[in-house]
């Protein structure tokens, strides 16, 4: 039983185990490289008797995951409190063309964490490690964040337990064999050049982001 009273998924639960195609569980190393990959998941719980669930802002640090929102979130407070939370994360890495509509599928990375969110003890520096994550370099090109921003936000980590996770993927082309087109159309995240809204030059961090442009790499 956790601090807050709510008791782990046991490692032998169904929920700690694919039922459906057992052959694509991943293992850690997969899912933390999805993590690390990833921008957005979505957070789940129940309040009230009902579901609720909402995409979120994350990045992985080591074993746990930081999450953060505003302190005026009635159903962000209900899980702080220690509400039992769902995770997920989906990656989709490409659509799967086959001769039949039965067999096309997706070839794809996901993930779905349990468990009961912890108060971050720091939340400036979970919020500056999770913002260094998401854009590597800003949090050194931007000002000090003030206590009252602070006192707004709640940082927030769930941990990655053991038995407390699934990881699953798809790889590979069609099955079966067949005289007609079939194949796969590979999926991908590309960070286009940034739009200005203020200011002149884009800073370093979001340059490094983005990368070169087509008309440098060509110069070079």
């Amino acid at each position: 039983m956790t601090s807050n009273g709510v008791t782990p998924t046991d490692a032998t639960s169904p929920l700690a185990s694919l039922t459906r195609k057992p052959e694509r569980a991943a293992d850690r190393a997969l899912l933390d490289a999805l993590l690390d990959e990833a921008k957005v998941g979505t957070l789940g719980t129940v309040v009230d008797g009902l579901p609720w669930s909402v995409p979120m802002l994350f990045a992985r640090d080591g074993d746990s995951i930081l999450l953060h929102g505003s302190t005026g979130a009635g159903a962000l407070r209900h899980v702080a409190a220690g509400a039992p939370v769902t995770f997920t994360v989906f990656v989709l890495d490409g659509l799967v063309v086959a001769d039949t509509l039965f067999d096309h599928s997706a070839n794809y990375r996901s993930a779905v964490i349990r468990g009961v969110l912890e108060v971050s003890g720091d939340a400036q520096t979970d919020l500056e490690v999770l913002s260094d994550k998401l854009i590597p370099g800003r949090v050194a090109e931007v000002r000090p964040t003030t206590r009252k921003e602070l006192a707004a936000t709640v940082a927030l980590r769930l941990p990655i337990a053991d038995g407390q996770w699934i990881a699953k993927a798809r790889t590979g082309g069609p099955g079966g064999g067949s005289t007609d087109w079939t194949g796969v159309v590979p999926v991908r995240t590309v960070y286009d050049a940034p739009l200005t809204h203020s200011g002149g030059t884009p800073p370093e961090s979001v340059r490094a982001l983005v990368g070169p442009s087509p008309s440098t790499e060509a110069r070079e």
